[in-house]
């Protein structure tokens, strides 16, 4: 059968339109599935804690352009685990715990003035509520990972997720400029501290990250240990046989109300005796927030 021009012209748009909606159906699953794999999934604990399931992956922690003790920036795999979206709050913290040591009060507010040894006691509180495995014994401050329990974040969990997939000084780029869009610190903050989640999240949905209460880690502070640390899951210089038994500080991470732009990016790094018995020592700053196995049930 013999087609005249028209009728040839109009069975190639017919065909090249086909094609097309092909094409764009299967460009928008595309789409879909990147985002489905980069937006963790959300959970609510039997406390009415939101929490993120931060997926395992692989990233570069540290910085190579930063402070002594961020070098050598050096690959580090970790496994997947669930991260409280927001810092501690001081009401989900009373609720808890009875009381509201917080310099600056407001229930949505973090919960500061928190030593390492009160956010371990807490963690450990709300595991018991929910019928967890606690995770601290808090006479030998040693932590079990094995446990289903809260803790506190390993250090490379925490930069892991407060990266959440960048390589630049902060998860949004090298300047510092967008910071006030993200986080509480010294040019905005107002020496205070202010609710949680009322800035933009990181790509993986956490709050704070940036700023408001310096985050406590459950990992003993080294400023060499990113020389001997191992590459998968490190969990601090005292479970590192190459490193020292034990050590004077713990870690925070993430800056504060207080900090510059410079000492709140990603891999920023710090050291704190962990009872912080003195009140002079700043402590109004140093807050937290927990994590879990992400195997264990919400």
């Amino acid at each position: 059968m013999m087609l005249t021009k028209n009728k040839l012209i109009g069975l190639i748009t017919i065909m090249l339109l086909a094609v097309g909606c092909k094409e764009k159906a299967g460009s928008t699953q595309d789409v879909t599935a990147r985002k489905s794999k980069n937006t963790p999934e959300q959970i609510t604990t039997k406390s009415g804690v939101e929490m993120l399931l931060i997926p395992a992956g692989r990233f570069r922690m540290g910085d190579d352009n930063g402070d002594e003790d961020q070098r050598p920036a050096h690959p580090v795999t970790i496994s997947a685990f669930y991260m409280d979206k927001f810092e501690v709050s001081q009401k989900d913290y009373e609720k808890m715990m009875g009381k509201n040591p917080a310099k600056f009060q407001g229930p949505d507010n973090p919960v500061d003035r928190v030593s390492w040894l009160a956010a371990i006691q807490y963690c450990n509180m709300r595991s018991l509520r929910e019928g967890l495995k606690p995770c601290y014994d808090l006479k030998s401050e040693t932590s079990d990972f094995s446990a289903d329990g809260y803790r506190l974040p390993t250090e490379a969990e925490w930069e892991y997720a407060c990266r959440s997939g960048s390589r630049e000084k902060y998860h949004f780029g090298n300047s510092a400029s967008p910071l006030p869009g993200y986080g509480w610190f010294k040019d905005n903050a107002g020496n205070t501290t202010h609710p949680v989640g009322k800035k933009s999240p990181n790509p993986w949905g956490l709050y704070d990250m940036y700023g408001n209460v310096a985050e406590w880690c459950n990992d003993y502070y080294g400023e060499d240990y990113y020389h001997t640390g191992p590459a998968v899951d490190p969990t601090g210089p005292a479970a590192d046989p190459t490193g020292p038994a034990e050590g004077d500080e713990r870690v925070l991470r993430g800056g504060s109300w207080s900090s510059t732009a410079e000492s709140a990016s990603s891999a920023a790094r710090y050291g704190e005796t962990p009872g912080l018995a003195d009140v002079c020592f700043g402590y109004e700053a140093y807050g937290f927030r927990c994590v879990k196995k992400a195997e264990s049930n919400p």
